[in-house]
């Protein structure tokens, strides 16, 4: 799971830097305006890419882990309708 999010997260941002590079070394040459738009798109990426590689999927249950106070743990599972192990 964390090697997907770290997988997709690289790729924007090699997209990214291509974007940039390609802009400014190739297409600078041809179409000043195409240039600044590809930079314009690859300056949205970074966030893209922060938000894809921080999203939990379905399969993360960060939320049931216990938190380390045992007061609050039990108040929770209580609500949750979930009993402890004791």
């Amino acid at each position: 799971m964390y090697a997907r999010r770290r997988r997709r997260y690289f790729a924007l941002m090699g997209l990214c830097i291509g974007l940039f590079v390609l802009a400014w070394g190739v297409v600078r040459l041809w179409s000043v305006p195409v240039a600044v738009g590809m930079c314009v798109v690859a300056m949205v990426i970074p966030p893209v890419a922060a938000i894809v590689a921080n999203r939990r999927g379905p399969e993360d249950h960060w939320w049931d882990d216990p938190s380390g106070d045992p007061q609050s743990d039990e108040w929770w599972d209580e609500l949750d309708g979930r009993k402890r192990p004791r």
